[in-house]
């Protein structure tokens, strides 16, 4: 399986128009991969506190469009990052899209561990309730976001629901870069799958991002890693290894704290 991470640069000076185009490019320039996945709050900035709700969209709004466009052309599957969502209620979600290779919106996903404590996010935007998978034809997928990578609890759920491939689209800061990598890769050997992490490049209100996107395989070895910069990481790997893994080292049926993952 061939998945692209773009680790797109958001600069507080271009617009969120230009800045939707230039992340319709470089998906458009993905064309034969199977997964191209960007990061969260690429429009805005996931640090970019007070434009949230001057930049919210409904949820079928431009960026939902121009995506869905974008996985149509490319002929891929889009893990459109996230956006800040305004419901017809008016709460803000930090919302993530998956679209199918003809451009039909296969999963949506509302961030459920808001990043913040007692301001930021944690105050402005509401809370997903549900966990999400998307079934591809080579594995299934299981969305997080961000601040989702710090709660095991969370990727064991996904794992329980059957996905084999873990999804993280981040914003995450260059301070805490270490708990970046070493939770990806905990993410990925606790719970025997692939972990896909993408994050921001650039700064956001004056937050510098991390970068360095992660493919971690379900051993925890690292197959491939972005540096500090906009990039794209461009990786291959096998979903069937997933399956081996757990039959290899089938430490996932020793469980004894909660239910069992189903098939295991």
């Amino acid at each position: 399986m061939r998945a692209s991470l773009i680790q797109i640069a958001v600069d507080p000076d271009e617009s969120v128009e230009a800045r939707r185009q230039r992340a319709v490019s470089l998906v458009m320039d993905r064309r034969g991969a199977d997964l191209v996945v960007l990061p969260e709050l690429w429009p805005v900035g996931a640090f970019a506190y007070t434009a949230f709700a001057t930049e919210a969209e409904p949820f079928q709004g431009p960026t939902h469009e121009a995506m869905a466009k974008a996985a149509a052309d490319a002929g891929v599957w889009l893990h459109a990052g996230s956006f800040v969502e305004r419901a017809a209620d008016g709460t803000l979600y930090n919302t993530t899209l998956v679209f199918g290779p003809t451009g039909e919106l296969a999963a949506a996903y509302r961030k459920i561990h808001r990043f913040g404590f007692d301001q930021g996010e944690a105050v402005m935007m509401g809370a997903g309730e549900e966990l999400v998978t998307v079934a591809l034809p080579q594995t299934t997928l299981g969305l997080a976001t961000c601040y989702d990578l710090r709660f095991p609890e969370m990727f064991r759920g996904l794992v329980d629901a059957g996905a084999g491939t873990l999804v993280v689209a981040a914003g995450w800061p260059e301070r805490r870069r270490s708990h970046w990598t070493l939770l990806a890769q905990a993410r990925a050997v606790e719970n025997q799958s692939y972990v896909l992490a993408v994050g921001c490049a650039g700064t956001h209100a004056g937050v510098e991002q991390a970068g360095h996107s992660i493919v971690v395989d379900p051993w925890g070895e690292v197959l491939a890693e972005a540096g500090a910069g906009e990039e794209v990481l461009d990786v291959e790997f096998d979903p069937a290894k997933v399956a081996e893994t757990r039959e290899q080292f089938p430490a996932l049926k020793d469980r004894r704290l909660g239910l069992a993952a189903p098939g295991l």
